[in-house]
């Protein structure tokens, strides 16, 4: 059975950072392509950064770039992001999904809240 949960999300003030994690169980990370999304109430789901299998690019939302790093620790089968210098507009649910030949998973999310 395949599983990816992400943690890492919480309440915190603009400028502040937050590592997310996704961690997965029942298949290797590293043979998947790993995209961030996010969705903010009212909003349609959108990616933010993802890494292709084999780690291979990296590819950010204009919005992200410069602030987000999307990165693997193969041993741990976990992808990261990175988010510093958050925004308000950052405020979203997170979610990782790991996708190979048409086959896709998705993990439950985690709220990220940033304050003004």
């Amino acid at each position: 059975q395949v599983q990816l949960v992400e943690s890492g999300g919480g309440l915190v003030k603009s400028g502040d950072s937050l590592r997310l994690s996704c961690a997965a169980s029942g298949v290797t990370l590293a043979n998947y392509g790993v995209t961030w999304f996010r969705q903010a109430p009212g909003k349609e789901r959108e990616g933010v950064a993802c890494v292709s299998g084999g780690d291979g690019p990296t590819h950010y939302r204009d919005a992200v770039k410069g602030r987000f790093t999307i990165s693997r620790d193969n041993a741990k089968n976990t992808v990261y992001l990175q988010m510093n210098s958050l925004k308000p507009e950052d405020t979203a649910v997170y979610y990782c999904n790991a996708h190979r030949w048409g086959v896709e998973y998705w993990g439950q999310g985690t709220q990220v809240t940033v304050s003004s």
